[in-house]
């Protein structure tokens, strides 16, 4: 079966930097796209970043866009999300899910607090 399992979120300051990972099983990886979602307490889920399934095209949120890159490696079928510049507002779940235009499969999410 489909498997997202995140990982590499924590308590950071603001400034500071994250990577997190995400692993799959279950399906072909090389031949889907991937994206990093986030929720905030009391907001809706929103886009972060996509990445196409052989890396060749990205897409960033306005709010994220200078701050974070996604990248993937497909040989060990893992998708990143390195953040910069964490700000208090990037505090959020973070999830990670099979698919360029629409999502199918999700992991279960990483916690990021941005807090001094």
């Amino acid at each position: 079966q489909v498997q997202l399992v995140e990982s590499g979120g924590g308590l950071v300051q603001p400034g500071g930097s994250l990577r997190l990972s995400c692993v799959a099983s279950g399906f072909t990886f090389s031949r889907h796209g991937l994206r990093w979602y986030r929720q905030a307490p009391g907001k809706e889920r929103e886009l972060v970043a996509a990445i196409s399934s052989l890396g060749r095209n990205t897409n960033y949120a306005d709010s994220v866009k200078g701050r974070f890159t996604i990248s993937r490696d497909n040989a060990k079928n893992t998708v990143y999300l390195q953040m910069n510049s964490l700000k208090p507002e990037d505090t959020a779940v973070y999830y990670c899910s099979r698919g360029w235009i629409t999502p199918d499969y999700w992991g279960q999410g990483t916690q990021v607090t941005v807090s001094s």
